[in-house]
């Protein structure tokens, strides 16, 4: 199984679609998935999912000829299952504009980001699935159709990546404040 995740925001849905097309690939969507088998308690206007149920749900499911899609990835699909992962990463400032224009609140904004800029989802994908299976692209500034480009070579086995690190960047501009208030 293919697998495309990252922070809220960073284009997972939108490139998994378009790939998923090209290569002709089915789609898991992890948040589909959660819902549709009633694995989360809302709790503050989020989705609390139960990732064990989840999990087993999931490793129940046919993956070949998929791609897996979502933030959650690196918690609910069992690494044997796992060809190749795709992290999906964007500036914070970005994830920002983002983040107000789908109405998340402060808080929600503020942990996603937070998430983001200390690379949670990407360390926890390196961690779960390897070094070996897991590559990070940068989507801040490149078009829809470059990321899948991109996505699309490593899928193939090009194994180029981006270098992303957002916490050089907000500790260089001195905006710690500004994303961990706390």
């Amino acid at each position: 199984m293919k697998i495309i995740t990252g922070s809220p925001g960073t284009g997972k849905h939108t490139i998994a679609k378009l790939i998923s097309s090209k290569l002709n690939l089915e789609i898991i969507d992890i948040n589909k998935i959660a819902i549709s088998n009633g694995v989360f308690e809302k709790n503050n206007g989020t989705l609390d999912v139960d990732v064990y149920k989840l999990k087993k749900i999931i490793n129940k499911m046919d993956s070949e000829n998929s791609i897996l899609v979502g933030h959650l990835a690196p918690y609910v699909i069992s690494p044997k299952n796992v060809e190749m992962a795709v992290v999906l990463r964007k500036s914070p400032y970005k994830l920002q504009s983002t983040y107000k224009k789908r109405r998340y609140s402060s808080k929600k904004s503020l942990e996603n980001i937070g998430s983001e800029i200390l690379g949670i989802v990407h360390h926890d994908t390196v961690h779960e699935f390897g070094r070996e299976k897991t590559f990070q692209i940068d989507t801040t500034d490149k078009s829809i159709y470059a990321t899948v480009k991109k996505v699309e070579s490593i899928f193939k086995g090009n194994r180029t990546e981006d270098n992303v690190d957002w916490l050089q960047l907000v500790l260089k501009k001195g905006d710690m404040r500004r994303f961990f208030p706390y």
